[in-house]
């Protein structure tokens, strides 16, 4: 049976649920749903973060408040910004700006010791899952498919598929209540292809946490035919593959390794303190590389700007074919944390204007 009580995940703080059962147990609270109006382009925007002329003049600044994350201004979590939407024949175009006071890219290099050897940087609070130190920033928003996730455009959002306190996950797991409930996760991902023009094109379904048939629980990738990210592994105690350049990541370089980029490792290249990437990166494609992003950090703010087709041929993909609908969606930002992300709670609606 479908339950408006549902535990909360991705809400609390973990010194929250490190205590009592009701903690772990937080109800829900209906809030009020947001509306968001889409306005019909004349031309396709320009896909370009920069650009705010054009249909961004016109269409309406939807103010959000995100909460209970990490990081951000003065390490309260919160942050705020716009969200404002538009369509043509062929696509749907999202355009958000929201203030994150540092640029995070930093993600769990390797750093050559003073010894010599090399070591990847980790959070020491990292119990599993959870950096929030050498990590990158994200955005990731939820669409309720077909309005099948029960509660979520009327009441509660992405809370609706939040769950806290189970054992094995520091922060809580993502799943819906019942089977056939869908969700699709449109999750920018800066170092992993944020930077390629690409938001991972991912899913939510039902499936449970188990630590080793479904560590993601219900959160889940469409299918891709190529592309995608992988770690760089220590070979002989070596990073496997350094850029061509030679050039230290923190030493201008880049805190990932395209393919066309990779080299085998030269040692004599570095010195103490110089850190590399350790994680390689192409493009997807297939379902999974279908959504396509500028996304530029300056002064202390996030322009991302999103365009995906109104209509795709997968089941995990929201699908835009009635534009007399309302579509409910979440958003939640993440500053420099794998997990513990900053979220909208107020369901957002997004209305297409004729």
């Amino acid at each position: 049976m479908k339950t408006l009580l549902r535990t909360a995940a991705l809400v609390l703080p973990l010194s929250l649920l490190a205590g009592t059962a009701l903690a772990q147990e937080e109800k829900k609270v209906p809030l009020k749903p947001v509306p968001v109006h889409a306005i019909k382009a004349t031309a396709a925007p320009v896909l370009d973060a920069d650009v705010a002329s054009g249909v961004w003049e016109k269409a309406p600044a939807t103010a959000v408040k995100a909460q209970k994350g990490v990081n951000f201004k003065d390490n309260l979590g919160e942050t705020g910004g716009t969200v404002q939407a538009a369509y043509d024949d062929k696509a749907v175009y999202l355009r958000l700006v929201y203030d994150d006071p540092t640029l995070s890219v930093r993600r769990s290099p390797y750093v050559k010791q003073a010894d010599g050897s090399w070591k990847k940087l980790t959070d020491p609070d990292d119990k599993g899952g959870d950096n929030n130190k050498f990590y990158e920033d994200k955005l990731a928003i939820i669409w309720n498919i077909d309005k099948s996730i029960f509660g979520f455009d009327e009441k509660f959002g992405c809370q609706a598929a939040c769950h806290a306190g189970e054992p094995g996950k520091s922060y809580g797991n993502k799943y819906t209540e019942d089977e056939g409930e869908l969700g699709d996760i449109w999750h920018l991902k800066y170092v992993r292809g944020g930077f390629l023009g690409q938001i991972d094109n991912q899913y939510l379904d039902s499936t449970r946490f188990d630590p080793q048939k479904s560590p993601e629980a219900g959160r889940k990738s469409d299918a891709k035919t190529g592309g995608g990210y992988a770690d760089i592994k220590l070979v002989d105690g070596k990073p496997q593959f350094m850029n061509k350049s030679g050039q230290a990541a923190n030493k201008g370089g880049t805190y990932w390794l395209r393919e066309a980029d990779k080299a085998p490792f030269d040692d004599s290249k570095y010195v103490a303190g110089d850190e590399v990437a350790s994680i390689l990166v192409e493009p997807f494609t297939g379902d999974r590389g279908v959504i396509k992003t500028s996304a530029k950090w300056k002064a202390g703010k996030w322009t991302i700007l999103i365009e995906r087709p109104l209509t795709t041929a997968s089941k995990f993909d929201v699908q835009f074919n009635d534009l007399t609908k309302v579509y409910g969606f979440g958003v939640a930002f993440f500053d420099n944390a794998q997990v513990r992300h900053s979220q909208v709670r107020e369901p957002l609606h997004l209305i297409f204007d004729k």
